[in-house]
This record gives structure tokens, sequence and C-alpha cells, in this order.
């Protein structure tokens, strides 16, 4: 909206095809809604009970900017048991969710003009947030021929002297793709090569289905150049409580607690809390999430596959899948008005994820199997899936 006590950079700002998308679900009774990544699933009330004990014994006020002591001590301890990985306690910033957390890395790392290389179909805040630290996003394409894997050879052609990062998200959210290790060790060695950092956005790694999860920072030359984001949204089902957290060296840990000392200054304690007992409950919680994710996930695939004109791949990660509708002849965006229309199903068009989503749709499989059931069994109704 142009308005002169509007900031120019957001007069051309529109609400995003993702919360277009959820506001629609929302408006119809009967809807059965795939559009946006929050689980049904209830916080485990071990972790619910434990933060409001918590609470009552005093745990209301502030945090230090950089959260809790003792938050930081069990990440840290996560890292070292499950991926033998060291990470000191002036190396993590706790804050309120990976999202901002990704806000809060580029206005530490962007001067203005700065580039950021971003594979593509991509999470949309990526591009806006890009563009709000001052620099300028340049898209990466992931093709479904390559199974999706960041292709190192197209990513260095687009390196230029003003790149200063690659984000890079795996498990995939809106593909549902893993990044192999070779791919993984391939990019850190490109990032080396040309100096810029790596951001990685690291908030499914309960969904890694062929093979256990690895961080990217783990690996060879990229503890020095990796800048991790991670989260308790989806891997505890805790997406409410608005809690993540950043990994990346003290230098930068010193000027992103800066920033963000002007933000919010700290995590809500509570939900700091919260993280606490999710993690040392992780071992008793998780498995039955990643079950019931990866149930979940095969079935949507089977479903769709059935549909004329559509195929997606199989499920490798979070619990998202990107089936291909190209076949049907229409955009992304006519198929989905005529699933919201016709089936009461609401999805997300691809191209809402940037270039290379067209033809595309992203599924949430954030309903059970019994509701999903219920979704695909419209839309096998529908004339054009028939």
């Amino acid at each position: 909206m142009k308005n002169s006590h509007i900031a120019k950079r957001y007069w051309d700002a529109d609400e995003s095809q993702l919360a277009a998308s959820a506001d629609l679900a929302a408006s119809m009774d009967d809807l059965i809604n795939f559009t946006i990544g929050d689980p049904d699933i209830i916080t485990d009330e071990r972790i619910i009970q434990g933060a409001f004990e918590d609470a009552k014994a005093g745990y209301t006020r502030y945090t230090e900017s950089v959260g809790l002591k003792e938050l930081r001590e069990e990440i840290a301890k996560y890292y070292k048991d499950e991926y033998n990985h060291k990470v000191g306690l002036d190396e993590i910033m706790v804050t309120t969710s990976a999202c901002q957390g990704m806000w809060l890395v580029l206005e530490a790392i962007l001067d203005e003009g700065d580039e950021v290389i971003i594979p593509s179909p991509y999470f949309p805040p990526y591009s806006d947030q890009v563009k709000l630290a001052g620099g300028v996003s340049v898209y990466l394409p992931l093709e479904e021929d390559e199974d999706y894997q960041l292709n190192v050879e197209k990513l260095e052609q687009l390196i230029t002297k003003k790149t200063k990062a690659v984000i890079i998200n795996t498990p995939n959210n809106p593909i549902g793709s893993c990044l192999s290790r070779e791919t993984l060790e391939k990019i850190g060695e490109m990032a080396g090569k040309h100096d810029i950092l790596v951001i990685a956005d690291d908030i499914y790694t309960l969904y890694s289905y062929e093979m256990p999860f690895i961080p990217t920072a783990t690996l060879q030359g990229l503890a020095e150049r990796t800048i991790t984001l991670g989260s308790f949204s989806k891997d505890y089902a805790m997406t409410g409580w608005r809690i993540g957290y950043i990994i990346a060296k003290p230098e930068f840990i010193g000027v992103i607690k800066s920033i963000n000392e002007n933000n919010v200054y700290s995590a809500p304690s509570i939900s700091q809390r919260a993280a606490i007992h999710a993690l040392r409950l992780r071992k008793e919680i998780q498995p039955g999430l990643l079950q019931e994710f990866k149930k979940r996930s095969y079935y949507a695939y089977e479903r769709l596959n059935k549909l004329k004109g559509v195929h997606v791949m199989e499920p490798k990660g979070t619990f998202y899948l990107f089936p291909n509708i190209k076949e049907t002849g229409l955009t992304s965006a006519q198929i989905t008005e005529k699933l919201i229309k016709e089936a009461h199903v609401a999805v997300v068009p691809g191209s809402a994820f940037g270039p290379g989503g067209e033809g595309y749709l992203r599924i949430a499989v954030t309903l059970g199997v019994e509701k999903m059931a219920e979704a695909f069994d419209r839309i096998e109704e529908m004339d054009i899936f028939r």
C-alpha cells in the first residue's frame, strides 16, 4: 500500500501466497488444510508441565540476552552427544524461532548490495529477509531430474565478488528432499575456495528418512564458515513456543546479540525452559514423532501418485511433499483454486516458493491419515485427476 507515512520499501509488499492460502483455509468450515507446516500434534505433556512448574518457580523474567546458560549448555551437550561436535557456550544464541534467527544472521553479515545465493524453490521469507537486510537474492535452481541435489558447478557460476553467503536447507521445505553428504562436502569445498559463508537452516533435523541427519557444520572445513539455525518448532512439535537458536563463531554471536538487544532482547524465559525439557526428553519424545510423520508422508506419496497427471518424489525428509502437476496443463495457482472450490482441500501453489516452483504444489502432511484419506477421496472425484 502506497502511503507517504509508510516506508517506501514496503509499498509493494503483498501478502504472501503462503499466508493467503492459510487465511482462505480458515474461512471454510469443511475445508481440509494442507497449507501451513504446523503439526496437529500437541507439545508433549511433560514439556508443558515442566515449563509450567518452572514458571511457578519464578522463571518469568528476562534471561541473559544470549539465552539461559542452562539451555545453551543443553544445546552444546546435544551436539556433542548426537554428532560428536563440540560447540562452545559463546557460540550459541537463543532466539525467538529460527525465522527470527535468519533475520538476525542476515542483518549481521550483509552490507548494502551483498549477494546471497538461495537454492530455489525455497522457504519464502528467505528472499524478503535478504532484501530487508540490504542484500540481493540470487537464485540457484534445484532440479527434479537431479534429485534436487544442489548443483555445485552451477553454484560456482553464480558466485561473484559481492557474494557473501549461500543458504542451504536440508531436509528441505518445500520439496521434502535431502542433500547427500557428498553434495554437502562439495558445497563446503566451494565455500572455502571463494571464502563465502554457509547458512544452514537446520530445522527439520529429526525428519531425515533415508539416512541420519548430518549437520553441515560437522563436515571437514565447514565449522569455521557455517552459521547454523536450529529450532524446536518441528522437531518437538513446539511451533507456538517460538524458540530457536543460532550457532556461529563468537565474533558473529557478539554482533547478533547486539542487534537482538534492540529487537526483543531475549527469548521468552518460559519457552527457554520448555526447550530445556525437550532436549532432555528427546529420546522419549522424538521416535514417535518421526514414525508418525514418516507414515503420513508415505501415505500421501502413494495417494498422490495414483492421480492422473501427478507424480511426486519418494519422501526423503520433512513432512512436505512437492508433487509435479505439469501434465494437467494448469498452473499451480489454477490447480490450487480448483482444489479449494471443488474438493474443499487447501494446498499451497508452487509459485509461492520462488523460481522453479511453478508446476508444483506443496502439501504439508500435518493432519492424521484418516483426515488425509478424506481429502484424497475428494480429490480423486475431481474430473481433472480422473
